[in-house]
């Protein structure tokens, strides 16, 4: 079993207390898996004067659209390919293969240059600027880092939308069951965590092909492929509305007042995908509730500004 270090309480506090000024993030996605993913970068990319993104990393996914791990790893990174190319911001900034197959175990990790990568920027930070991991896809990248060089514990803050509202009836939620290992690694870890779930909170971030008609459309080519994106995602958009889960993660760096939160007792993760409460545990903090339209007014605003 790997020891990570303990951080102090204070210390603790210190890191999961809202961020001021721009701060450094890498971004940990599955673009491939749906169509929110490309809007977050888009939008982490469209933040400048908040977030200064210093790599992306590919992180694995299986479902119908990929044959495996490795496959909706290597789909994910063609993805942010695709999208740098239309996206001028993105240009020199890394984009890194991350791992092929998901933890075995809470000991091993899965080797990847995203890994890797993750490690040494973490490392290279001074006491008081964290990096930010912001991961909007199974964790297995930031936890194989972390078995990797456990010293990183106290080098970041991660940011993850993973799981369902402490209150569902479950947790079983896509980036968190894909790697139960990597998920209850990092949620026993003691890292600095700021949980963003899906069901009862990410979800309230619904919009239509009417406001990707308005709002995103004629906003250049990246407005474009973000609205044929939107629209190729379903046949039939009459009454229809789907979720943007994984801007969450931005909008909460952006500005914590969109997304209330609080301090919490990391929840323990059982083997079936439910949550049971443990007041003996570290801290995290836990957005319990987004205000909608606050998060897509900036995003919106940030696409015309282009």
């Amino acid at each position: 079993m790997i020891t990570f270090p303990k951080l102090q309480p204070e210390r603790l506090l210190q890191r999961l207390a809202n961020p001021k000024g721009r701060i450094r993030i890498v971004l940990d996605t599955d673009t491939y898996n749906e169509i929110d993913d490309q809007f977050t970068v888009v939008y982490a990319m469209k933040s400048p004067e908040r977030l200064k993104v210093e790599a992306f990393y590919a992180a694995p996914f299986h479902n119908e659209r990929s044959s495996g791990p490795k496959d909706g790893m290597e789909k994910s990174y063609e993805e942010l390919r695709k999208i740098a190319g239309l996206l001028p911001e993105m240009q020199g900034i890394p984009i890194l293969r991350g791992s092929e197959s998901y933890l075995s175990d809470l000991a091993n990790p899965v080797e990847s240059e995203a890994a890797r990568d993750l490690v040494e920027r973490a490392m290279a930070c001074d006491e008081d600027d964290p990096l930010y991991i912001v991961s909007i896809a199974a964790i297995t990248n930031v936890a194989s880092a972390m078995l990797l060089e456990p010293r990183i514990v106290d080098k970041i803050v991660i940011v993850w939308l993973g799981g369902h509202s402490l209150d569902w009836r479950d947790t079983n939620e896509f980036n968190l069951r894909q790697d139960y290992f990597a998920s209850k690694l990092v949620l026993d870890s003691g890292v600095p965590l700021i949980l963003i779930p899906c069901m009862g909170v990410s979800s309230h971030l619904q919009t239509t092909l009417s406001e990707m008609e308005d709002y995103v459309k004629d906003e250049g080519p990246i407005g474009r492929y973000l609205y044929d994106t939107y629209r190729d995602c379903n046949d039939d958009h009459f009454a229809y509305s789907r979720v943007i889960w994984d801007i969450a993660t931005i909008g909460f760096l952006n500005d914590e007042a969109w997304m209330p939160s609080a301090l919490v007792h990391s929840p323990v993760l059982s083997p079936d995908f439910r949550w049971s409460r443990d007041t003996d545990r570290h801290w995290i903090r836990y957005v319990h509730y987004i205000h909608r339209d606050l998060v897509f007014r900036d995003l919106f605003t940030k696409l015309r500004e282009r």
